[in-house]
């Protein structure tokens, strides 16, 4: 019921976008846009996915690591060429990506995510809290990663009334949380403590499993600091190509912005929608483009961009409907449990 809630507000918002900017107007925006910028900027959906698998396979710990049991009588993957049961392949890591951004479709509540938790539980031998500590860990460094570019690209905007420093403030404020929770142990503690006592009775529950979660990704991360410091590394990097495929769309429309100005308005659409109230963040993200990019391309052409956001959720969930049958099994596990 949720999902279907979802839907219709982002169906409504979009009704409500689409009739006042002309529909036509935004079929004329993609029959003029520039076709090899078009090419480069959907085709950077593959080293994307390719670079977050290769992240998911340093997330794994290696033989003899923390949280690893070996078991000799697992048959070694074909496709790995050093073969390690602890360990993911790098064709098993792209499935896997894949296949959660298709659960994250149709399920509520990223279940793809969470399932990708459980499958690595099973086949890379971890304790149920360790894989959960690993998904949580990757989901923190992507957000701290955007928002990093986000304070970035605002503190450099020239532009900036009331509402941007409001944002700017917020934005920054949220990074300082996220990092406190990274990196100080304690104080995650007392956030977490905190925050189940003032939560309902099933949210806190959820507090429960994440707080357990938090303090093993931080026994397990942090006794790795190298390791730390090139996965943050790589998660900075993979978010620097994410806004940059996101200016390559806006020259595929034929339009323009500064690229610093792309960091601190791009990441403010796709925090917008994350916001819990629409389909994938369809439509929320839609209004977000058109509101912040006025002063630089038309409403149309924003819409168009919104379209073109969109397809970078949508293209690798179609690309995992090949691979989703053997983690459906995964997800009724979820649901059951």
């Amino acid at each position: 019921m949720k999902r279907l809630v979802s839907i219709l507000v982002s169906g409504v918002i979009l009704l409500l976008i689409y009739w006042k900017i002309d529909f036509s107007g935004l079929i004329g925006v993609f029959r003029e846009c520039d076709r090899p910028w078009m090419a480069i900027s959907l085709g950077m959906v593959i080293p994307l996915t390719m670079l977050t698998a290769g992240r998911l396979q340093m997330l794994m710990p290696g033989t003899g690591g923390k949280g690893y049991e070996p078991e000799p009588e697992l048959i070694p993957d074909p496709w790995d060429l050093k073969p390690d049961p602890a360990r993911l392949s790098f064709w098993e890591a792209n499935q896997l990506i894949l296949a959660a951004s298709s659960l994250n479709m149709v399920l509520p509540s990223k279940m793809g995510d969470i399932a990708k938790a459980y499958f690595m539980r099973d086949r890379g031998h971890l304790t149920g809290f360790l894989a959960l500590s690993l998904v949580v860990f990757e989901k923190a460094c992507d957000m701290l990663s955007l928002l990093l570019w986000c304070v970035f690209g605002l503190l450099l905007y020239p532009q900036k009334d009331w509402l941007f420093w409001v944002m700017t403030v917020s934005v920054l404020s949220g990074l300082v949380l996220g990092l406190l929770l990274l990196g100080w142990p304690r104080f995650a503690q007392f956030f977490f403590r905190q925050a189940e006592r003032i939560a309902p009775k099933k949210m806190g529950k959820k507090l429960v499993t994440l707080s357990h979660s938090w303090q093993e990704m931080h026994d397990y991360f942090w006794g790795d600091r190298p390791r730390l410091a090139k996965i943050s590394a790589i998660s900075i990097f993979i978010w620097f190509l994410h806004l940059l495929q996101i200016w390559f769309f806006i020259l595929a429309l034929r339009a323009w912005v500064p690229f610093v100005t792309n960091l601190a308005l791009s990441p403010l659409a796709i925090l917008a929608g994350l916001l819990p109230l629409t389909f994938a963040g369809v439509g929320t993200r839609d209004a977000a483009l058109i509101l912040f990019y006025a002063p630089y391309f038309n409403a149309a052409t924003a819409a168009a961009l919104g379209v073109l956001c969109t397809s970078r959720y949508f293209i690798p969930a179609i690309a995992g409907l090949p691979f989703l049958g053997q983690y459906l099994s995964v997800a009724r596990e979820i649901r059951r449990g």
